[in-house]
């Protein structure tokens, strides 16, 4: 089985990057963030004419999260946490594997910049109620896997100069705390299971000619249950994907499990 997840940075501008690479990579599923687009907006017949399904949890213009399948799905909800602001940033699927039952999160965690606002507030917020969901999962032996933006980076390893970025929300340490205890509830950290090299990114800003000198952070991680950590056969950042013209700040990541 192969997932795939990908901020695309709006779908209505990189549709044509997102079907070139389910063409290519032919994945089982592909989770989106930040798809910037309420439901009646998005594309749904680029992906059905290519034999690929939809589910859409959007937003006019900001955040918004989907996952597109050709498995079959169980049933899916969005629901999942208590938002006052009613932002678009997580969705589940069920699906069969194997004959085991999986559940898929795709997720969108806030940003929180600038940190002395209520931006940082909220993204600390939400990242607890997220918390307490995942522990309620996976106390119930659940094979989980959650993909997406988590705007989080685990450690020094994972940014091209950690003392630059020590001050700001992706990198503060109440967050990667956070995250610590995910993993510690449960949880394995896909890409670092298979991966311990450093310079491995999947997020490039679009200034400063970031991409052309690898100044980059991994913020986009596969966290998965520790009862399906030794069917992963492979993570990796497909990073020609952010070669292309007019791409998504961040490049795709894949999960293959045996």
């Amino acid at each position: 089985m192969i997932i795939t997840s990908w901020n695309v940075n709006s779908i209505r501008v990189r549709i044509e990057h997102v079907i070139s690479y389910l063409k290519k990579v032919k994945p089982d599923f592909l989770l989106l963030q930040e798809i910037k687009t309420e439901d009646h907006g998005f594309p749904y017949k680029s992906f059905l004419d290519i034999g690929y399904e939809c589910k859409v949890h959007g937003q006019k213009s900001y955040n918004g999260v989907a996952i597109i399948h050709k498995n079959k799905i169980l049933n899916h909800e969005v629901s999942l946490i208590n938002d006052k602001s009613n932002q678009s940033r997580i969705m589940s699927i069920e699906t069969e594997f194997n004959k085991d039952k999986y559940k898929i999160f795709c997720i969108y965690i806030p940003n929180g910049n600038p940190v002395d606002t209520v931006k940082f507030k909220y993204k600390l917020k939400w990242l607890k109620d997220f918390e307490k969901l995942i522990i309620l999962e996976n106390k119930k032996s659940n094979k989980i896997i959650i993909g997406g933006d988590f705007n989080i980076i685990p450690e020094d390893i994972d940014v091209y100069d950690p003392k630059a970025w020590e001050n700001d929300a992706l990198f503060k340490i109440e967050v990667r705390k956070i995250f610590r205890k995910i993993i510690n509830e449960g949880f394995t950290d896909a890409f670092r299971l298979v991966n311990n090299k450093a310079e491995m990114y999947t997020f490039w800003d679009y200034q400063f000619r970031s991409f052309e000198n690898n100044k980059g952070l991994r913020i986009d991680h596969f966290l998965i249950s520790n009862n399906i950590a030794k069917a992963i056969k492979n993570v990796t950042i497909d990073k020609e994907f952010r070669e292309l013209e007019r791409p998504s700040d961040h490049a795709p990541i894949k999960l293959i499990l045996n």
